[in-house]
């Protein structure tokens, strides 16, 4: 059995690190509110941007916008995996690697060049050792403004897949739910297509019967022209897109390491008080060993 001041030391360093746990939920708390908040503040404009861009679409069949081109042989892709630039967040970076080393084995000889950009060291520092994979950190990603790094992305990939360079763009993050749930979803970001599907899919745009009949009906007046606007609409949308997973991983990451350090400091408080029970056990011990001593000692005199 260990002694008492080993005992005692083990005790001071639990308690040490459960004030650290309890301090770091509350800083996780206070992120995660925030976080939240701009979570939901960007989901209406996402859905009107999308209603608007499909009316156009609808409108704009004849002359297809580069955005648009689906490629029937794809030779190249690009992945976006946005993970946390730390840990202590439970198996929030651990789901993100894992999917972006399934998706990596499962598509690598689809494509000729695949190439993948990571938003947050964690995921990097992981799969930096995959072979025949170009990769490429963000700097600065999560410690930068969400609508600087989306929009510098954004641009990179939307001339990229312009000019023929890439055929797919996808991105891969952490969907918000609650504080305890978070799921790990793949969208195709381009060609734009796709991003009109996965928000369809992902039940985002729940129009009624009665609003799509609306939308129908209603008649618009865009000025200047529709192709025009499509220009500056569609690398929005995609920066949009960018910038709404970014900002759903970042509540992803708040929330898990929320839960993360609640259940670190219910099990500190576990602990202290088995260790106590230890120690009290031990101490009890060593003064029964000296008593039996002394009254040893006193008989055989």
């Amino acid at each position: 059995m260990a002694n008492l001041k080993q005992i005692r030391k083990h005790i001071g360093s639990v308690q040490n690190t459960g004030k650290i746990t309890k301090a770091m939920k509350m800083v996780a708390v206070s992120k995660l509110r925030k976080s939240q908040a701009a979570v939901v503040s960007t989901r209406p404009y996402v859905n009107e941007l999308i209603n608007v861009i499909e009316h156009l679409v609808s409108k704009e069949r004849d002359s297809l916008h580069p955005l648009l081109r689906n490629s029937e042989h794809k030779r190249s892709a690009a992945l976006v995996v946005i993970s946390g630039d730390k840990g202590l967040c439970g198996a929030y970076n651990h789901n993100i690697v894992k999917s972006a080393k399934r998706f990596v084995s499962e598509r690598r000889d689809r494509y000729e060049t695949l190439k993948l950009y990571f938003i947050g060291r964690k995921a990097y520092e992981a799969m930096r050792h995959v072979q025949n994979v170009d990769m490429e950190l963000i700097p600065g990603g999560l410690e930068r403004k969400e609508s600087e790094v989306s929009l510098e992305l954004s641009k990179r990939l939307c001339e990229e897949f312009a000019e023929g360079r890439l055929d797919e763009v996808f991105v891969l993050y952490t969907k918000f739910r609650s504080a305890i749930s978070q799921n790990v979803i793949l969208d195709a970001l381009l060609p734009l297509q796709s991003i009109l599907k996965n928000v369809d899919e992902n039940g985002e745009k729940a129009l009624s019967e009665a609003e799509a009949a609306r939308l129908e009906q209603t008649s618009y007046v865009y000025e200047p022209s529709e192709h025009q606007i499509l220009d500056i609409l569609l690398p929005r949308a995609v920066a949009t897109h960018v910038q709404r997973s970014l900002l759903e991983s970042i509540a992803s990451e708040n929330g898990a390491r929320m839960t993360a350090m609640d259940s670190a400091s219910k099990n500190a408080v576990e602990m202290i008080g088995r260790l106590t029970l230890q120690y009290n056990r031990a101490r009890q011990a060593a003064i029964t060993t000296e008593l039996i001593e002394v009254i040893s000692g006193a008989e055989s005199l």
